[in-house]
């Protein structure tokens, strides 16, 4: 029975069935412009960081390897996203859908490793300040960028060559975009699958595990925090930033656990399709503003430049 199946070499993505052709060069507009300033503010940050020697210490070195997954995430949504609002039909080839969602959710998975190695970092600025400079070494910091980018690229890649094995039987998504589990949830053979979902409970497992560091150690900063100023002001002024993109992070991640759950059945399709790229504009957008508008140092940097070049 399994040599009588077809072999699937397109998918269709059929987000944008609903959608008028009006609109879409509305939404195209709109979304070009999204994601050029995306581009525009995490750019600005990564190069400013990087030319100017008083901001290579870890803090920033952390801030600007966010930034570049951010870029790296959104590349991997926009330039099919915006090929799409262009297009009549919306196709993409089998290897191409798992190219994306291998991107795509590697930059998530990304995203919570350098925030747990960012409140790491904090940890240790304000709760073991004599040590910090010999604990966060740059070879340290160096192991620990790497290990937040490659980790999640190691654990996506294998869940994506598990994926690769599956046979389909359909070759429709109901996403603007590939994504993983979805196309799981297209084989034909059920019983093909087992592994496939005990991989992904352990990526899951992994990653609630990074959530639950970050949460303890900024439980344990609060709790240094509160009977010091000196140790209050420092946390106003570099965990709030970091807090807010984690919020920022985990509202995004939970809009897309409930559309998956309840939003196929309850939502109209332009909310459900605005629901399943919120983590994908928000984020990289927000971060970089609100980072460069609360670091004091990347402020007075990013004003400078500006006066400069206006005079």
């Amino acid at each position: 029975m399994k040599d009588n199946v077809s072999v699937i070499t397109v998918l269709y993505l059929s987000g944008l069935n609903e959608t008028t052709t009006s609109q879409r060069w509305i939404l195209f507009f709109f979304s070009l412009l999204c994601y050029c300033i995306i581009l525009l503010v995490n750019v600005s940050l990564i190069l400013t960081i990087i030319l100017d020697n008083s901001l290579h210490e870890p803090m920033y070195i952390l801030l600007c390897v966010f930034c570049m997954n951010g870029l790296y995430g959104t590349t991997g949504f926009f330039p099919k996203f915006l090929w799409d609002l262009l297009s009549v039909v919306h196709i993409i080839s089998y290897p191409g859908c798992l190219v994306q969602a291998h991107v795509i959710y590697s930059f998530v998975c990304g995203d919570l490793s350098i925030l747990a190695v960012m409140a790491y970092d904090r940890y240790l600025a304000i709760c073991r300040p004599l040590e910090y400079h010999t604990v966060m070494s740059k070879q340290r910091l160096m192991k620990l960028a790497c290990f937040s980018w490659l980790t999640p690229f190691f654990v996506m890649t294998v869940n994506i060559f598990l994926t690769s094995r599956l046979k389909l039987c359909s070759s429709y998504i109901a996403r603007l975009f590939c994504v993983n589990w979805v196309i799981v949830a297209l084989a034909c053979f059920p019983s093909e699958t087992i592994i496939n979902n005990v991989f992904a409970y352990i990526t899951i497992f992994i990653y609630v595990l990074h959530g639950f560091f970050i949460i303890w150690s900024y439980i344990y900063l609060i709790k240094t925090c509160v009977n010091s100023i000196e140790n209050r002001a420092k946390f106003m002024q570099t965990c709030v930033p970091h807090l807010t993109s984690l919020l920022t992070f985990f509202v995004g991640v939970f809009f897309d656990v409930m559309h998956m759950r309840v939003g196929s059945t309850t939502l109209p399709l332009p909310l459900q399709n605005f629901v399943s790229i919120e983590f994908l504009i928000v984020p990289p957008l927000m971060n970089p503003l609100i980072y460069g508008f609360k670091l004091t140092k990347i402020r007075v940097r990013i004003l400078g430049i500006v006066s400069s070049n206006v005079k």
